[in-house]
């Protein structure tokens, strides 16, 4: 480790945000590092190429560029290797084709992203993995779900959607003591608010399109290993054939030097909305990890360091009859937020949940829950939006 290195590894999170993953100085001079396409590699002779015995030797096994971005989220996850794949579900399903086998029996959160669930429902159950749903909140309890064949467990804090937290580092000490692997979905927290190698998690896993891209316009994932775990992942991902591509490469790895400061708008005022929405009558409850009303907010207060703007809400209704109106009337009469099913850019989404797939958390029975993803404008025009919507819902 040079001296530039240990700076940073002691520096605040957006000194090293600003700096990580890429040294000037191997490039010229240049602040950012080159965008290098590549799909063939030439050996200098026979043997080298025989023996792969240089740094680079495919397209498809990492470029400056793609190795830039890899170096920086290990240095934001404390991993020993990172993978980047072309999507965020990419980065579920990699590992869980990489550590499960038929005849394996995996235990997946129920507040899980609803394609992971496809995918286990589906494509695991086909090719002969046991598929097993438990309670976010079961903590330690998880032991009694375990079986001599149990493989994985696959987390997600807070949950899609309904925000329960889980208390990590018990799950994952119950996981070791079977001999199973731990991933995590990490994706509304960032490496910047909780770090989950650092709580017994084996494989971090994140949609990158969300807050490291920042932007909306890219598509990528990334999954981190400890070093017990990362072999097996870096190999199973070779042998899918899966990969980043350069040019999003770069500008997740643009994306990263102002995510601190993004996560910071994005985290003050999603919980300024948050706290104004506990207050209005329109509201049954909100679902937001950060506040002392939240069922597990005392998980979040001691393991995680801030949240993200993505939380929701759950619109009051009358008679379950009105839920769906409701909750179009109010999306309809948005003009700030727009609809759409991603988040972590600059600008304010919204969307009406579905969670009927849910077997263990079912949907609240107040009303609909509607996903507010909280973006970079400015709070009063954000509550100014939120008005609008209250007023069209009431008129339903």
């Amino acid at each position: 480790m040079n001296d530039r290195d240990n700076l940073l590894q002691n520096a605040g999170i957006n000194t090293r945000l600003t700096h990580i993953g890429n040294d000037p100085s191997d490039y010229f001079g240049f602040v950012n590092p080159p965008v290098v396409h590549a799909s063939t590699v030439l050996f200098p002779n026979a043997r080298t190429m025989e023996t792969r015995s240089q740094k680079y030797t495919y397209g498809t096994r990492g470029t400056p560029t793609t190795d830039a971005l890899c170096d920086a989220i290990n240095a934001l996850e404390g991993s020993a290797g990172t993978i980047l794949v072309p999507t965020g579900l990419a980065a579920v399903t990699v590992p869980l084709l990489a550590f499960l086998s038929s005849g394996d029996h995996v235990l997946v959160v129920d507040s899980v992203y609803t394609p992971t669930r496809h995918f286990c429902d589906t494509m695991l159950t086909r090719l002969g993995v046991e598929v097993e749903y438990y309670d976010p909140a079961i903590g330690a309890g998880i032991e009694q779900l375990f079986k001599p064949n149990t493989k994985l467990v696959h987390t997600e804090a807070p949950g899609s959607n309904t925000f329960e937290m889980q208390d990590i580092p018990a799950i994952a000490a119950i996981a070791h003591k079977h001999g199973a692997v731990v991933a995590m979905d990490n994706t509304w927290a960032t490496p910047v608010y909780f770090r989950p190698l650092d709580f017994g998690v084996d494989i971090s896993i994140h949609a990158a399109t969300k807050y490291p891209s920042g932007h909306s316009d890219i598509l990528m994932g990334t999954v981190s290993a400890n070093a017990t775990h990362w072999e097996q992942l870096k190999e199973a991902n070779i042998t899918l054939g899966i990969c980043g591509a350069p040019d999003d490469a770069y500008q997740i790895l643009r994306g990263l030097r102002t995510m601190g400061v993004r996560l910071e708008r994005h985290y003050e005022s999603a919980l300024t909305i948050a706290k104004w929405l506990e207050g209005r009558e329109e509201v049954a409850r909100v679902l937001h990890p950060a506040l002392p009303s939240f069922p597990s907010h005392e998980l979040w207060k001691r393991d995680f360091k801030g949240a993200s703007g993505i939380f929701s809400f759950v619109l009051a209704a009358d008679a379950p009859g009105k839920f769906k109106a409701k909750a179009h009337a109010f999306l309809d009469a948005l003009q700030i937020f727009g609809l759409g099913y991603s988040w972590g850019g600059f600008e304010s989404l919204a969307v009406h949940v579905n969670l009927n797939d849910r077997r263990i958390r079912k949907a609240p029975q107040e009303g609909p829950v509607i996903r507010l993803q909280v973006g970079l404008e400015d709070v009063v025009d954000v509550k100014a939006d939120i008005e609008r919507g209250f007023a069209a819902a009431n008129a339903v």
